[in-house]
């Protein structure tokens, strides 16, 4: 990890853990202002549509003006919603919230991943890619027991903390960290910015790497069947409550940080990114199965962490491929990859939300189904493809 790398890695670390923070949070704010399960379902559907819709504009924006400022706007977002969420007092306000966390903080992963494109070689990629999802399980292994903790005090507490770890990365991006795309390599268009990209995505869909941004919507939209109900499936299933649900998050969490961190690189050095997407596939697939059959603390954590495991490298295998075959126009690539997850974090929190009011094990059985499909699919399509420039 080179010294950049490792100044983006702390500076996401410190946002990530007030992210985390709230995660354990919101369905119990949700259901204390009358939501339920479809509430929440949308309620993440919302972040993620507004994810969707603008990943690729901020993407193309970092490759026309640099990474750096685009990455400050992103975090900036995502504090004004934190303090906007804690004076929520009606589902409305939540809402309105998260949508503009969405539009502003869209600009950071996409624009972080692109960082890491400029900043690395093509052997090293999947570990600068790694690093990012590092960074996202540190923030899971610390935030939710923060937030757990906090809510004993107040459930909006915790909201105006993470605020605060935005503010906080706000300031080491702009003291510490230096553009990574100079002057010279910068995207020169004379095509005028239109807002939200559907063409580009279209377009992309059906280049010679559409599978490739295919398979992210298809692991966002089966791994939401977790991330968007395991606070509602852990309440009315165990009765857990938010300090519980917080220390589950974050044992696990240790887990995904260990794996992202240390294993993801080298991992895919050896076995190379199909093999890693396969493989994390069909155990994600299994670990979904499994956790149906928890019946107390110690099986919810050890069939939770097997999932968890499982699935920790296949965000930044995919994106380690993305970008390895995009080649040119970096920021535009990595934005479209995460605009169609954000597309599956739009579908699959409805479907689970919904799904879930009707029976617990559905969302869990859909997962299982989701993951499985993606497996059979990358062993038909995953195979050698050109580079390609998106720019």
């Amino acid at each position: 990890m080179n010294r950049n790398t490792g100044i983006l890695f702390f500076t996401l670390v410190v946002m990530m853990i007030g992210f985390g923070i709230i995660i354990p949070l919101l369905p119990f704010y949700v259901t204390d202002m009358g939501g339920s399960g479809i509430s929440m379902g949308i309620l993440m559907a919302v972040f993620s549509l507004m994810q969707f819709l603008f990943s690729p504009f901020w993407g193309d924006l970092s490759d026309r003006y640099g990474r750096k400022t685009f990455l400050m706007l992103g975090i900036f977002g995502n504090g004004i919603s934190m303090v906007l969420m804690g004076f929520a007092t009606e589902l409305w306000m939540l809402f309105a919230a998260r949508a503009l966390a969405g539009l502003l903080s869209s600009a950071t992963m996409p624009t972080a991943m692109a960082y890491i494109s400029d900043s690395t070689d093509e052997e090293s990629r999947g570990g600068g890619m790694g690093v990012i999802g590092a960074a996202m399980g540190i923030g899971m292994v610390l935030g939710p027991g923060i937030g757990g903790v906090m809510s004993d005090i107040s459930l909006s507490a915790p909201f105006f903390l993470a605020a605060g770890l935005s503010a906080l990365s706000l300031l080491f991006i702009w003291f510490l960290l230096p553009e990574s795309l100079p002057e010279e390599n910068r995207l020169k268009s004379e095509k005028k910015l239109q807002g939200p990209q559907f063409k580009a995505m279209w377009s992309a869909l059906f280049s010679p790497i559409g599978f490739l941004f295919g398979l992210a919507f298809l692991l966002s939209f089966g791994l939401t069947n977790f991330e968007g109900v395991f606070g509602l499936y852990a309440e009315y299933r165990f009765d857990y409550d938010a300090k519980t649900v917080g220390m589950v998050l974050t044992v696990i969490g240790i887990s995904s940080a260990i794996v992202q961190g240390v294993l993801t690189g080298p991992s895919i050095k050896r076995w190379g990114d199909s093999a890693v997407i396969k493989t994390s596939l069909i155990a994600s697939s299994v670990g979904f199965l499994l956790m149906l059959t928890a019946t107390n603390l110690t099986t919810v954590m050890l069939t939770t962490g097997f999932f968890v495991i499982s699935n920790a490298m296949l965000r930044p295998g995919v994106a380690s491929l993305i970008s390895k075959r995009a080649k040119e126009g970096q920021g535009i690539a990595m934005g479209l990859n995460n605009s169609f997850m954000s597309l599956g974090r739009i579908i699959g929190p409805i479907w689970a939300g919904t799904v879930l009011d009707i029976n617990l094990n559905y969302p869990y059985m859909t997962g299982a189904f989701i993951m499985l499909l993606g497996f059979v699919a990358a062993l038909i399509f995953l195979r050698k493809e050109p580079e390609i420039n998106l720019a």
